[in-house]
């Protein structure tokens, strides 16, 4: 073939090719418009019913036909036209994964995180192995029995993070309490002795407690402790250090070669 009608053909090709991408990217925006369109008439359609759900977000959710419906820490799914919602977990059956658990355990370590440990009351090696962040009540005789394993647990490498939850609720005794606790010269010493049935100096200040115990309610905190692991899992409920521990990944081996 001549150079000059070789150059012609190859041209021809490459404007052939040109032009198939710029219709592939035509049809994914054409594709992506509609779809954000139809999830905006999927909202719509729900917030008729649920006008609670205008603060929601929504997209795809991995099973096809559903959309994936996130309002704080809920995760919810609604199909493709709006008419149905599920408050059900969603399973890959072939691995047996929760992947609703999964979104969940996402969305609180990001809330968690955005608390920042400035407000909170932290325990533990400034470069941990894990990190565990506990609503807790100063009056609550199961967190006073997870109290007394802190030690322990930050012997092991864990850090451990409180923020407060007042089961008796905002403006009760122990509500005060807390406050006293967080305006105390040392917070740490002033848990510990509250915990521990003792007497507090009934300070006040700038607190954060009214916001972790909101947060405790949109995060699903019913009792207390109610424990967090740094992956997002939640554990309700007193769990004793051994056990807490293996579920933390760290092993009796890595205890006892843990540094005195």
């Amino acid at each position: 073939m001549p150079i000059r009608q070789r150059l012609t053909s190859e041209i021809h090709i490459d404007m052939l090719r040109q032009l198939l991408l710029c219709l592939i990217g035509l049809a994914f925006s054409f594709s992506a418009v509609a779809g954000e369109q139809e999830m905006k008439q999927v909202k719509a359609e729900l917030v008729r019913s649920f006008p609670e759900l205008s603060a929601a977000t929504i997209k795809p959710a991995p099973a096809s036909g559903l959309y994936e419906i996130v309002l704080d820490a809920q995760v919810l799914y609604t199909s493709s036209d709006g008419k149905y919602l599920f408050t059900g977990d969603l399973i890959e059956v072939g691995p047996r994964t929760n992947l609703t658990e999964e979104r969940r355990a996402a969305i609180r370590e990001q809330l968690l995180n955005a608390v920042g440990e400035e407000n909170m009351i932290v325990m533990g090696p400034e470069k941990p192995k894990r990190t565990l962040t506990v609503f807790t009540d100063v009056d609550c005789p199961y967190c006073s029995k997870f109290h007394l394993d802190v030690p322990e647990l930050n012997k092991q490498g864990v850090k451990v993070r409180y923020l407060f939850y007042p089961r008796a609720g905002i403006n009760s005794e122990t509500y005060r309490r807390t406050v006293a606790v967080w305006c105390a010269k040392d917070r740490v010493q002033a848990i510990g002795i509250a915990k521990a049935g003792g007497k507090v100096d009934m300070k006040t200040c700038p607190n954060p407690v009214e916001k972790h115990f909101l947060l405790g309610q949109r995060l699903g905190v019913d009792g207390t402790p109610t424990i967090f692991i740094d992956d997002g899992k939640k554990v309700p409920g007193y769990v004793p250090a051994p056990r807490l521990l293996g579920m933390l990944g760290i092993t009796a081996e890595s205890r006892s070669q843990a540094p005195q």
